[in-house]
């Protein structure tokens, strides 16, 4: 029991630390052990980074608390009606939502950034822990080497994903009063969050709702500006149109009055040489 306490402490420890610093860091905590400590050690695998970020979220303690929630409720289920149990389940799956969410930024603060797939994975982990006792004790011993998936929890897929011993599923006390007076005030704890969340969501609608306003606003705007100026340009093309008749018209005029004033000069020419020769 000892031997498995240490091997679970330093499994923590280990599991706590950047996926890119675990070999070292394992081989070294290998290396210090005594000989039969130090294969157990070793044989500790590398952890995925969904499954280190999970980690880094059972160590912050506020996985804990949704899991503690999570059993109330299916204590309390059977006393709930559809409608309840429906929005309970609406009040998890964003429970679970923000707690991956929360799970993405600690490993951000630690320098790792999740691909969209490691996210995904990691909010499975986690649903899986409020789902099932058995994961959810696995997940919170802060060890995990793989993630998880609800409906595929078995004793063999627990002791795969898990570095370390595997404990045992984290059973709910009997029923009695006092349990059921927790449950209720899990589901209502549970309401208040989802009713929190809600009007969160709501006060973001509003605030884009009035971004979409003001911009709508805009757009009509300059659309009425694009009409006014086309008007203006069109009364401005049949001005220019009206203007270059005239000049064509003028041009015209012109033309016959150069010519005349030709004739004119050939004419006043013909007349001052007759004079002059007389």
């Amino acid at each position: 029991m000892e031997a498995d306490a240490e091997l679970d402490e330093i499994a923590v420890e280990l599991y706590a630390l950047a996926p890119a610093e675990f070999t070292a860091a394992r081989n070294a905590r290998a290396a210090a052990s005594d000989p039969a400590l130090a294969k157990r050690v070793k044989a500790l695998r590398k952890p995925t980074v969904a499954a280190w970020a999970v980690n880094l979220l059972a160590r912050d303690g506020q996985l804990a608390d949704a899991v503690e929630l999570s059993s109330a409720l299916r204590e309390a289920q059977e006393d709930l009606d559809a409608a309840e149990l429906s929005r309970l389940g609406a009040q998890r799956r964003q429970l679970v939502a923000a707690l991956a969410k929360q799970a993405v930024g600690l490993a951000s603060d630690a320098g790792v950034t999740l691909s969209p797939a490691a996210r995904e994975d990691a909010e499975k982990t986690i649903n899986a822990a409020v789902m099932d006792a058995a994961a959810a004790a696995a997940v919170l011993t802060a060890r995990l080497v793989s993630t998880l998936e609800a409906g595929d929890i078995d004793p063999a897929t627990l002791a795969d994903a898990v570095g370390g011993t595997l404990p045992g599923a984290i059973e709910p006390a009997p029923r009695d009063d006092l349990a059921d007076r927790r449950a209720r005030k899990a589901a209502e704890k549970a309401a208040r969050e989802a009713e929190r969340l809600a009007n969160e969501a709501e006060r973001e609608l509003a605030r884009v709702d009035a971004r979409r306003a003001k911009t709508q606003e805009r757009l009509d705007h300059l659309r009425e500006r694009i009409d006014d100026l086309r008007r203006d340009l069109a009364a401005v093309e049949a001005d220019a149109a009206s203007v270059e008749e005239k000049l064509d018209a003028v041009e015209a005029e012109r033309k016959d009055a150069a010519s005349r004033a030709r004739a004119a000069a050939q004419e006043s020419e013909r007349a001052a040489r007759v004079l002059d020769e007389l």
